[in-house]
């Protein structure tokens, strides 16, 4: 284990891995308990739109996919809400929308886009110093945040209509949770890509509220957790030189079998 760190850009992919289990354990739990998983899954696609921006507008495209991920976030939020639609029905149609738009950047951008299927299905061996500074930003807002917010946010999980009766502004607390879950995405975009983030932000929170409804212990577990699984899983495609993105999705899905299996038996 310790031979391989001597690399650079293995060193960069394991402090990517740690990053993004952060950000997953965190904003995963809430997820999770708030049952937004679809929402979540149209950001993450939403965010397409993003990098598609930042490559025709030549600047870093995790750069440009954090205003256009919250501002998904925030329109779909608003959406499910106001518009008289089905939820599942106003984010199918912004998720595909966001990964239009991404395309038609992408072809009006001259020239050949030599790093895209990283940002599909990510690239954890790739992601240079820059991505891992803007990655750490991301995740201090994110604890902040979630500090500062979280008796509000616990609220709106568990009973968000006992919660506006006490007179909280639970629209503005969801779009602000929603807004976490866009900031996540774009941490976790790099190492998992767009496809299968949604897989790295929900897996780890539901194999921990297997054994715990506490939303502490949840996170704090959850955050190890990921941790554990995601550098396994990097760890497992450097051995047999399998995609990483891939990789840590089928450990996350092996560990969320496992534990299952585990918990019927103690059942």
């Amino acid at each position: 284990m310790t031979g391989i760190l001597q690399y650079t850009f293995m060193q960069n992919a394991f402090l990517a891995a740690v990053l993004v289990s952060v950000a997953c354990g965190l904003v995963g739990t809430y997820v999770v308990v708030k049952r937004i998983v679809f929402i979540s899954g149209g950001i993450s696609h939403a965010a397409f739109g993003g990098i598609g921006l930042g490559y025709f507008l030549g600047v870093n495209p995790i750069l440009a996919a954090i205003p256009f991920s919250i501002a998904s976030a925030l329109l779909m939020g608003l959406t499910s809400k106001k518009v008289k639609v089905s939820e599942d029905t106003a984010i199918g149609i912004l998720w595909s929308l966001g990964m239009a738009i991404g395309i038609i950047f992408i072809n009006l951008t001259p020239g050949y886009v030599p790093d895209l299927m990283s940002y599909l299905f990510g690239s954890i061996l790739t992601v240079p110093t820059s991505d891992l500074v803007i990655m750490f930003i991301l995740d201090i807002i994110i604890i902040t945040l979630v500090y500062l917010l979280r008796r509000e946010f616990q609220g709106i999980s568990f009973d968000e209509e006992f919660s506006q009766v006490m007179g909280m502004h639970t629209t503005a607390i969801y779009l602000i949770l929603l807004s976490l879950v866009a900031l996540s995405v774009v941490v976790m975009i790099k190492v998992v890509g767009v496809i299968l983030v949604i897989a790295l932000l929900t897996i780890p929170a539901a194999i921990t509220k297997q054994y715990t409804y506490h939303l502490g212990r949840m996170m704090i577990i959850s955050v190890i957790l990921g941790m554990i699984l995601t550098t396994g899983g990097l760890y497992i495609s450097y051995l047999f030189n399998l995609a990483s993105g891939a990789t840590i999705v089928l450990v996350l899905g092996l560990g969320f079998f496992v534990s299952s299996i585990i918990q019927k038996l103690m059942d």
